[in-house]
């Protein structure tokens, strides 16, 4: 996997070190991960609250992220266990995550704002237009440290079908940067059908599962 990353980053002469594979571990034992983090994969990424709250404390020497919807009521279980928060999708949540995490002792919280560049009624997050509105206000919030863009990719048939979503967020990050320069420039986007292509356009994080894992159980 990571020579695969190293490959995509050769094309487009970017340097490999610049990109963060986060593993992503929903559904897989907690056991394996153990593994997989012994064998370097220590970035990690749940989708859900519950599920993670049952692995976190049996997998140690990893550092887990939040890429799933965060509901409002899993906010301050979701600090417990996670040291990224991936999916802030809306100016409420952001505003709920800086209200409890002024109570960390380990400083600002480092968040990533969801963004549905390419309109998909089926996807969570800002719309481009409403994030470069608000964007103001949420890098406003004292406790929290905001990183970058995330989105999540459409389904389609190929991976350089893909490509339009990580250029269009790419560029979204650009003209948002110019506008509030307090924003990160991390990316977050790409998973195991099209990480490699994310990587070309910019991804400084990829969130990949099955590629790493195997198929989840459909049962």
């Amino acid at each position: 996997m990571l020579a695969r990353i190293a490959r995509a980053c050769g094309r487009v002469g970017r340097d490999p070190a610049s990109v963060t594979l986060v593993a992503i571990s929903k559904t897989v034992p907690a056991e394996r991960l153990v593994a997989a983090v012994a064998a370097g994969l220590t970035v990690l990424g749940e989708n859900r609250v519950q599920e993670a709250e049952a692995k976190v404390p049996a997998v140690p020497g990893a550092s887990w992220h939040m890429v799933g919807h965060l509901q409002g009521n899993k906010v301050a279980k979701a600090l417990e266990l996670f040291a990224v928060i991936e999916s802030v999708d809306t100016v409420g949540l952001a505003r709920r995550l800086d209200r409890l995490a002024g109570d960390r002792s380990s400083g600002r919280l480092p968040v990533f704002l969801q963004v549905n560049v390419d309109g998909d009624p089926a996807k969570e997050g800002f719309g481009p237009a409403e994030l470069s509105a608000q964007l103001d206000e949420v890098e406003a919030l004292p406790n929290l440290e905001v990183r970058g863009l995330m989105t999540v990719g459409r389904l389609v048939a190929t991976p350089a079908q893909a490509r339009p979503t990580f250029v269009a967020l790419r560029e979204l990050s650009e003209r948002l940067r110019a506008q509030q320069p307090a924003l990160g420039a991390d990316l977050s986007m790409g998973m195991s059908d099209d990480f490699e292509v994310a990587v070309e356009e910019g991804a400084t994080l990829v969130r990949v599962g099955r590629a790493l894992f195997g198929a989840r159980p459909t049962a």
